[in-house]
């Protein structure tokens, strides 16, 4: 029997108001950490962070459109021709250009097990939205 997932990116799961696919859950991948960003042009909501606690790094892949990624306070052209690799350590955030982008972020442990945080499961809470008050 086969072993593979089809799915448009615009099908997949989708928070912060429509920005973060959960592709990695979307397509059932467990191995390593997966997500399509969907950033509007010029936004700023992309969040600085680093990795430092889970010792994560990331591959940033960008699908179209084009922008510049900040790495420890300097900037980086980040479009479809280009690839970067951010360690655990480094601050990173993207900065979309005057089209927007849609980029893969692709993320694993270097000799660990992949452990997929909530934020990236599907049905998790969307952290763009306020939590509904208690009743």
């Amino acid at each position: 029997m086969s072993d593979f997932t089809v799915t448009p990116i615009d099908n997949m799961e989708a928070v912060v108001f429509g920005s973060f696919k959960r592709a990695r859950a979307s397509l059932g991948v467990e191995s390593f950490g997966m997500q399509v960003l969907d950033l509007p042009p010029n936004a700023t909501l992309y969040p600085e962070h680093d990795h430092s606690e889970s010792g994560q790094e990331e591959v940033f892949v960008v699908l179209r459109g084009a922008g510049e990624i900040e790495i420890d306070g300097q900037r980086h052209p980040l479009d479809p021709d280009t690839m970067i690799r951010v360690g655990p350590q480094p601050k990173r955030k993207i900065w979309p250009g005057g089209d927007g982008m849609r980029v893969l972020a692709l993320g694993g442990c270097p000799g660990a097990v992949y452990e997929a945080p909530d934020l990236t499961k599907l049905g998790a809470p969307d952290p763009g939205l306020p939590a509904a008050p208690p009743q």
